[in-house]
């Protein structure tokens, strides 16, 4: 039996939270199980490695950036290395290549490809605990990569994955996953348990708990996950299959401050003006969500990124004014996306009536509105978005309307 933890930055923050990691995992291994841990980073050490390389060169090259990065990681696997053997057993850390992490060639957001499995399996079987550095893979070329902010979750659930785990346990600071960001909504409520379609959603939305592309692929491989303290001995929230309450229309609600709204304006109506649009910024790796078009008086289409793209899509646009036939591109900062996500609201109407009286009673208005079979995303302004979160946590939570058996 084998299961697979990882441990979060604050959880390994310095080295008396080093020590208490170090005592939870001897724990499970004295319980007769074979573990695997994924380490993150210490602290801040990612964003003071980044600020050390820009103090060096600002335009310092990807390659050389993941050569830089990976190295907090690996810090945080031999540190937690030492402090087990200072307990008296046996451990072993491995950065991501010696972990058989196999990875695409795109350096900061990379894929992992494969995982060969050959050298945890060996260091398993000979009774070692196994140490791994999160968030970075190899290329076919022998090039460290790594694979974006929060992606120690995804290198844990990917091992689970690999390694057929019997659970894998997310360890942070916090314990669970709640209806709603609690430093945002004084309401928020820990679930037990979260399907893996809601998890996947919330996470795409805005809620940090867990990465969205751990939560896609926790959905693809049947990975048993639990999202739990590493302060505490809480069972934490489950993230399965399905959720077991059918009176369960809304599982959580998500805040995103990180989108800009942008505005093509002066269009032409006519037939592929949307396609180049939009294929000019695919081709540049582009995601875009919240698409609104107007043809009156004349045709506009806005449409969301997330800020950190902002710049780049703009520019995109305003080269290739001709070529698209539009006139002014414009942009919007000041906004934000507030998200309600519920399996049931499928087989529930009322879901978005609901939703819009809340934000009607906050006297917040809407800007650009979308939908699926679990999800209703409205753009509003950043600045009323915690007063509007607020005001619809508690028309979901607190008027007994899809209520949660939590």
């Amino acid at each position: 039996m084998l299961i697979v933890q990882k441990y979060g930055g604050t959880s390994v923050a310095d080295n008396d939270r080093i020590m208490s990691a170090a005592r939870r995992i001897v724990r499970a291994y004295d319980s007769g199980s074979k573990v695997v841990v994924v380490l993150s980073a210490q602290g801040n050490t990612t964003d003071d490695l980044i600020a050390k390389a820009l103090s060096v060169n600002p335009d310092a090259s990807a390659r050389e950036m993941d050569m830089l990065m990976a190295t907090g990681e690996q810090q945080s696997a031999a540190l937690m290395a030492m402090a087990i053997h200072k307990l008296g057993y046996p451990a072993v850390s491995l950065t991501g290549y010696q972990a058989g992490i196999h990875s695409s060639a795109t350096h900061g957001s990379a894929r992992i490809r494969s995982i060969d499995t050959k050298r945890i399996v060996t260091e398993t079987d000979k009774r070692n605990l196994v140490l791994v550095a999160g968030f970075q893979g190899v290329t076919k070329n022998g090039d460290i990569t790594t694979l974006g902010r929060g992606a120690s979750d995804t290198t844990a659930i990917a091992l689970a994955a690999a390694l057929n785990a019997r659970l894998c346990e997310i360890y942070t600071d916090v314990d669970g996953i709640y209806t709603a960001d609690p430093r945002i909504v004084k309401n928020a409520r820990k679930l037990k348990e979260i399907s893996y379609d809601e998890m996947l959603e919330l996470s795409s939305l805005g809620a940090n708990v867990l990465a969205s592309r751990a939560a896609e692929m926790a959905k693809k491989y049947q990975v048993n996950v639990v999202v739990r303290s590493s302060l505490s001995d809480d069972p934490g929230t489950s993230v399965k299959g399905e959720s077991v309450m059918e009176n369960t229309y809304i599982s959580g609600v998500a805040v995103d401050r990180e989108v800009t709204s942008i505005s093509v304006k002066g269009l032409t109506d006519r037939p592929g003006v949307a396609f180049k649009i939009f294929s000019l910024l695919a081709k540049e790796g582009i995601s875009v969500d919240l698409i609104v078009q107007s043809i009156s008086p004349s045709s506009e289409i806005s449409f969301i990124v997330n800020t950190s793209n902002a710049s780049k899509a703009t520019q995109i646009l305003n080269s290739n004014a001709k070529y698209v036939g539009c006139g002014e591109v414009t942009r919007s900062d000041n906004v934000a996306k507030l998200s309600v996500v519920g399996a049931g609201m499928a087989s529930n109407p009322g879901v978005a009536s609901k939703m819009f009286e809340a934000l009607a009673d906050a006297g917040v208005n809407i800007r650009m509105i979308s939908t699926s079979e679990i999800k209703i995303t409205v753009l509003i302004g950043e600045n009323e978005v915690e007063r509007a979160a607020n005001y619809v946590h508690d028309k979901f939570f607190h008027e007994g309307y899809g209520g949660l058996d939590i």
